[in-house]
């Protein structure tokens, strides 16, 4: 199982903002860190403030930041936000349905498995991840906020 590069940048990006939550950060800034394409990082962003998990402000002064603490935010709902229900297995191809899939147990299997996946995860949140936020800045060359230190 492999996660898509979008669900590996809406983490990321989580990441950046839980460890400078204090302000608001630019996509330029978190691009630059992550060696990211700004473009994909608009498309990652656009997504997480659709999906209400950050709060997004245009203009001067604008930036993005988290729209809950990282406590609140579960890793499973940000990864079934991203990726979806049916990616682990896909029977119909551009609406052509695979020969085998009346006949085929994968789907509800896979189904399974995925099922598992997210339970397991939704016991984690944001600041599960954060817990050595010291090591993280240093590699993303930022300041942490002072209350993720404590």
């Amino acid at each position: 199982m492999k996660l898509s590069k979008f669900t590996d940048y809406n983490l990321r990006v989580l990441i950046y903002l839980a460890l400078n939550n204090d302000r608001l950060c630019t996509i330029q800034e978190i691009a630059t860190a992550y060696q990211i394409s700004e473009n994909h990082l608009m498309k990652v962003i656009h997504h997480l403030a659709k999906q209400q998990t950050i709060l997004s402000r245009r203009g001067k002064g604008g930036g993005i930041q988290l729209a809950r603490p990282p406590h609140e935010i579960n890793l499973a709902q940000v990864i079934r936000n991203a990726e979806g229900d049916d990616w682990l297995v896909k029977c119909r191809d551009h609406g052509v349905v695979c020969c085998i899939a009346p006949a085929c147990k994968l789907p509800s299997i896979f189904e399974q498995a995925l099922e598992a996946f997210y339970q397991y995860l939704s016991q984690y949140y944001l600041d599960d991840v954060l817990k050595r936020p010291e090591l993280l800045t240093k590699h993303l060359m930022v300041s942490p906020s002072n209350h993720m230190l404590n």
